[in-house]
């Protein structure tokens, strides 16, 4: 149970982290930095990292396409709860972890929405003409937390033990491909991809603690 409490604690470290992070973005060195004078916090470092890594159409392109990979995991573990819905005749029989998957699906939903109402940051170029949201890098936080959390099902349910280890690797060399292809493509301020990380972590944290709670209960 010690364990369990120590999960949550961090869980929360993360999610204050993100919030606090997130404060001092809106707060500290905020100047016109962006397209059509739009206002940036952490100026002076967003600034130095965007002129010197520039922006690469060729990385925008691939971290989209790898964003896809996210979308696939989700359909594939959407499959599996559905699958064991049908063949159990009951909603409430589908594995916890698949279910407490879902859930965390919902919630990375509705953050995703959320920033695109509570806007933060605009991207550091105009994509299609036009101001659009940045922050938190939602690829970042996207493949960080549902990457992760298909890592965690790979080792719980895959028994053969070289498939495993290669879905384990190729799956996190995905979402770190993903996370430094976001900021290389300069779609993204540097604080956008920082903020993606934290967010995405403590979601990941968040269903780990989770299913340690759901095994300890049993």
């Amino acid at each position: 149970m010690k364990k369990i409490r120590i999960n949550f604690f961090f869980t929360g470290v993360l999610f204050l982290a993100f919030a606090v992070f997130t404060v001092f973005v809106m707060k500290f060195d905020v100047r016109s930095i962006g397209p059509e004078e739009t206002r940036v916090g952490f100026a002076t470092v967003n600034k130095f990292i965007f002129e010197r890594l520039g922006m690469n159409l060729i990385w925008l392109e691939i971290t989209d396409k790898l964003g896809l990979v996210a979308i696939l995991l989700v359909f594939s573990f959407g499959i599996l709860g559905s699958a064991q819905w049908i063949s159990r005749r009951s909603f409430f029989k589908v594995d916890d972890d698949i279910l407490a998957l879902g859930v965390l699906y919902f919630i990375i939903a509705l953050v995703y929405f959320l920033f695109e109402i509570c806007v933060v940051n605009y991207r550091p170029i105009l994509l299609h003409e036009k101001l659009e949201v940045s922050y938190p890098s939602s690829h970042t936080m996207i493949v960080m937390s549902i990457g992760g959390t298909a890592i965690i099902q790979f080792r719980k349910r895959i028994r053969h033990c070289l498939v495993r280890k290669m879905l384990v690797f190729i799956t996190g060399g995905l979402v770190i491909l993903t996370v430094v292809g976001r900021l290389i493509s300069g779609v993204h301020w540097f604080t956008d991809i920082v903020a993606g990380l934290l967010l995405g972590m403590a979601l990941l944290m968040l269903y780990n603690s989770v299913l340690q709670w759901i095994e300890y209960q049993r």
